[in-house]
């Protein structure tokens, strides 16, 4: 089968040749032809005289000028469409070693969870300036909402308003890639197993990697303690930091508590299913699919000042106690933010 030709829309060019059409070519060695006399001009319409018909005419001339350049932008759109899908059938797309694909993030994943991000969940974001325009980063939020789409969320804020562009990955759970669909689509996104091994790779790399260490004690904690950082495990991303010499960057979310208030917990359920946890909110499962629908409610996620770990020398990763205060640092932090975003939140929906 031959590959496609790609036809370019250029707009240059078409008003070039625009331009060079009903222009006479000079012929060599042939004498111009004299001027003749001139046609008398004709006489202007009655209907041009008329107040209003020139600027009419304007306005008409530049609805045919507009047209064709609004034609050729969803021309290159569409060819800039097909062009993705023959890349993608043809393979000629490139993964890095966690899989990582990031055309497909930026043209495909992005897009879907965009409209959850401005429209649905309206998030503000407040600091992103803080995460370093390069080199790597590591990003500490809290988690929470019973399902993780705080984590996807914060990903988008970063993609679309950091000032350099930067793409976060995530750290998940090990019961993200063990899902059949959920595991190939965490892998295209940039996710990667939440192990020190992995985020030091990344992060000595230059990339900004985003942990969220309460992981499903946070996730999954009851709506009566929403918005009370869980334990922080035993400090592994100061650490992982540490080891890499990259400044931590604080986040806190507020809004994603909400969207899913859990009431009950069926442990007899999720020991069953090997589920960490079975959700019971006031519309799950009594409204069947319709109860996984997440409510409207209104997010702001800041990220603070970052904390520098290049100061410490190499055998600071092994002092427990330094990684004892840089974690409760951390949390402080995130802490301390959350109530000081929930007092300035007017409503939970606006």
């Amino acid at each position: 089968m031959a590959d496609a030709k790609v036809i370019p829309f250029d707009d240059d060019r078409s008003r070039q040749s625009a331009q060079h059409t009903g222009r006479r070519r000079s012929v060599p060695g042939r004498r111009k032809a004299e001027p003749g006399p001139q046609p008398l001009a004709a006489p202007a319409s009655p209907v041009s005289s008329l107040p209003g018909a020139q600027e009419g005419g304007q306005q008409a001339s530049e609805a045919r000028t507009e047209a064709p350049h609004e034609q050729g932008g969803w021309d290159r759109r569409i060819a800039g469409g097909l062009s993705f899908l023959r890349r993608r059938i043809t393979g000629e797309y490139d993964v890095d070693e966690f899989g990582y694909d990031k055309e497909l993030t930026d043209q495909v994943l992005m897009s879907v969870l965009r409209p959850f991000y401005e429209k649905y969940f309206r998030v503000e974001v407040k600091g992103v300036e803080n995460i370093p325009a390069e080199g790597g980063a590591l990003v500490v939020a809290n988690h929470s909402g019973t399902l993780p789409l705080d984590g996807l969320m914060m990903q988008v804020a970063v993609h679309d308003h950091h000032p350099a562009g930067r793409h976060l990955r995530l750290l998940a759970a090990d019961l993200v890639f063990m899902l059949p669909v959920v595991n190939e689509l965490a892998r295209k996104a940039g996710h990667t197993l939440a192990c020190s091994e992995d985020a030091q790779a990344l992060l000595e790399r230059g990339e900004v990697v985003g942990v969220m260490p309460e992981g499903f004690k946070g996730i999954g904690k009851p709506f009566g303690e929403r918005y009370k950082l869980q334990r922080f495990g035993r400090g592994g991303f100061v650490s992982t930091a540490l080891k890499a010499g990259t400044p931590i960057v604080p986040c806190s979310i507020v809004g994603a508590e909400e969207i899913y208030p859990m009431i009950g917990n069926a442990k007899t359920l999720a020991r069953l299913l090997g589920f960490p946890y079975f959700p019971i909110t006031p519309t799950f499962p009594w409204l069947g699919p319709a109860g996984l629908v997440p409510l409207p409610t209104k997010w702001t996620i800041q990220f603070g000042e970052p904390i520098p770990t290049d100061g410490y020398p190499p055998e600071a990763a092994e002092d427990p106690m330094l990684m004892f205060n840089l974690t409760d640092q951390v949390r402080e932090q995130i802490q301390h933010t959350l109530y000081k975003l929930l007092v300035q939140r007017r409503s939970v929906f606006f």
